[in-house]
């Protein structure tokens, strides 16, 4: 058996959740299925830690895809080219994107479809690519893979697509997120935020992450004299004006800190010092920062909408992503109550229970199966 994967989110030292999901299932699939033999393809230079099983053969196709036209040239021509010629058993796209026409079955994984709701949160001509393509690649699809209940609702109601056709695949905790002692944690604040308690954002600065509302929420907060800091974990992505105008806009914004991209183990160290996670976003095909969060032992506070709810169970105090108001209590509030805090950090221990990446491998390699089957 051959399966082609479109792997072109493998980037070194640049995992976000799609990648970090592809890595993750396909490197379990690959090493319990030695009987199949994939054909791993990326769109540039790739690391050969990624090429997890000597069942795997990398594929270098060009041209590097990180552009609507580009994505096109890439998944509608070249990719089809080496479909037809390879003649796979199945492409598996984790990302999501499909060859149209090409002569295989096709299993995406289609993580959300917040650019069908929020066109705006993402730039024009992607929007545009996203918003004509999607309802193609869904209907072209064998199966559907997506990662939370919510996605498989919103992905059938917004495309006209059975729900039977369509297999939930959680995502799971990365191995390297781990609680932290109290010399470390106070260690992380020295370098971070002078020593203070801090909340913590974790993830691109991207405007569907709904930061600055984060920003102007914290600025209320803040008005009360609290001490506490607000740390921006990730990498700024465009339409950065808009954070920059909230934050001129505060008097706080100096205990707003920006940390950039983190490897790993310090990403890990600043979610696990932190006093806890505020995540508010106005959509969300699942939120994997919130069982990070669970897995160092802190709180969290997250939106009421779309799938946080799902994944964050009772481990969160649930606010609307459109109130600075309820966003700022629910910092005071964690602020403030110690027996609260506890009680989330214990539940989200039991709540964490339900994701891991042997269960995501599982779950993806069932849904490879029942699309083999179709």
């Amino acid at each position: 058996m051959k399966i082609i994967v479109n792997t072109r989110l493998l980037l070194p030292n640049r995992l976000e959740g799609i990648g970090w999901f592809t890595f993750q299932t396909l490197k379990r699939i690959t090493q319990q299925h030695p009987e199949v033999h994939f054909i791993y393809v990326f769109d540039r230079d790739f690391d050969p830690l990624f090429i997890t099983s000597t069942n795997i053969t990398p594929i270098i196709l060009a041209p590097p895809a990180r552009h609507p036209f580009l994505y096109y040239l890439w998944f509608q021509w070249s990719l089809k080219q080496l479909i037809n010629r390879v003649k796979p058993d199945l492409f598996l796209s984790p990302d999501g994107f499909l060859s149209l026409g090409a002569n295989t079955k096709q299993l995406p994984v289609i993580h959300d479809i917040n650019f069908h709701h929020y066109p705006q949160d993402v730039k024009w001509l992607t929007a545009k690519y996203y918003n004509y393509y999607f309802p193609k690649f869904a209907k072209a699809a064998t199966r559907i893979a997506t990662v939370s209940e919510h996605s498989k609702h919103d992905i059938s109601k917004a495309y006209n697509i059975p729900l039977s056709k369509i297999d939930v695949v959680y995502n799971g905790i990365n191995e390297f997120f781990k609680p932290l002692d109290e010399v470390g944690q106070q260690a992380v604040k020295a370098k971070w935020t002078q020593g203070q308690d801090y909340f913590v954002y974790v993830g691109s600065l991207h405007p569907r992450k709904n930061t600055v509302t984060l920003i102007r929420a914290f600025t209320q907060f803040k008005q009360k004299g609290s001490p506490l800091k607000l740390v921006l974990a990730g990498p700024l992505f465009w339409n950065k004006e808009e954070i920059e105008a909230a934050l001129n806009e505060s008097v706080y914004k100096n205990d707003v800190i920006f940390t950039g991209r983190l490897g790993n183990d310090e990403l890990n160290a600043v979610l696990a010092s932190a006093k806890a996670l505020t995540m508010v976003p106005r959509y969300e095909g699942f939120g994997i920062p919130l069982i990070e969060a669970m897995q160092v032992g802190i709180p969290i506070i997250c939106s009421n909408v779309s799938s946080l709810p799902e994944v964050a169970g009772n481990a969160a105090i649930l606010v609307s992503p459109t109130s600075e108001t309820e966003i700022s209590q629910a910092m005071a509030q964690l602020d403030a109550d110690a027996s609260l805090r506890q009680q989330l950090i214990a539940n989200g221990h039991q709540q964490k229970q339900n994701f891991s990446w042997d269960r995501s491998a599982a779950l993806l390699w069932k849904s490879i199966e029942d699309t083999l089957s179709m």
